[in-house]
């Protein structure tokens, strides 16, 4: 009898060993980029849209990971909203996704040295990346986009062309789809852009689901 007590024990911690692992192996961090300034919805959008996912079974493996962009892990957007984020670009982080936000001024960004690397190292061992609005300066500055399609802010197209000429850039379009590189305007088109990335990382079905969930597709 002691034996078999013995037995089912040993099976049973086997069996919840071997499960730890494999939800371990499967899980996927969705990590956005924050600093001063960032313009709020190119941040809440994606953060409402694959928040909303990680609540169901489809899409559960994944997870949202906020990260500052320097050692201060409190930062306040362009219109007052002042969050806390859960790692800094300092912390050793595996990311399938990246998103990166603009700024109006993304002249202090561009020059984040630490922040370009951090962009270039993840661009490396992500599935995707994306950015919204003028984030596709920081994606240019990387040296991501050269060579491939990509947009920016409506109206800021030429600007994104002249300081990075090796981008195709894109012109009158809400959302780019490169390879694996996914851009936008920005603002509210920062949800379509979420929706999009999301239909990359599971289905049309399952993107029209959290679209309907929240209510996004009433917006015509």
């Amino acid at each position: 009898m002691f034996k078999v007590k013995r037995v089912i024990t040993l099976v049973t911690i086997l069996t919840a060993i071997v499960f730890s692992q494999i939800v371990s192996a499967k899980q996927s961090s969705i990590g956005i980029l924050v600093f001063d300034g960032f313009l709020t919805s190119d941040v809440t959008a994606p953060v409402e849209v694959f928040g909303a996912a990680t609540k169901t079974s489809w899409f559960s493996s994944y997870n949202v990971v906020i990260i500052s962009a320097t050692k201060n892990r409190t930062v306040t957007s362009e219109e007052g909203l002042t969050i806390v984020s859960d790692k800094t670009i300092y912390d050793d982080l595996d990311l399938d996704v990246l998103i990166v936000p603009s700024a109006y001024d993304m002249k202090e960004h561009i020059n984040n040295k630490a922040l370009i690397n951090f962009i270039n190292k993840k661009n490396k061992t992500a599935s995707w990346v994306a950015s919204n609005c003028s984030g596709a300066m920081l994606l240019g500055e990387a040296g991501i986009l050269d060579g491939k399609k990509a947009t920016t802010w409506f109206g800021g197209e030429a600007d994104l062309k002249k300081s990075y000429p090796k981008i195709d850039v894109q012109f009158n379009q809400n959302v780019v789809v490169a390879d694996r590189i996914v851009t936008s305007n920005g603002g509210p088109i920062s949800y379509e852009a979420a929706f999009v990335l999301l239909e990359k990382l599971s289905s049309k079905k399952f993107s029209d689901e959290i679209s309907a969930s929240i209510q996004f597709d009433r917006i015509n």
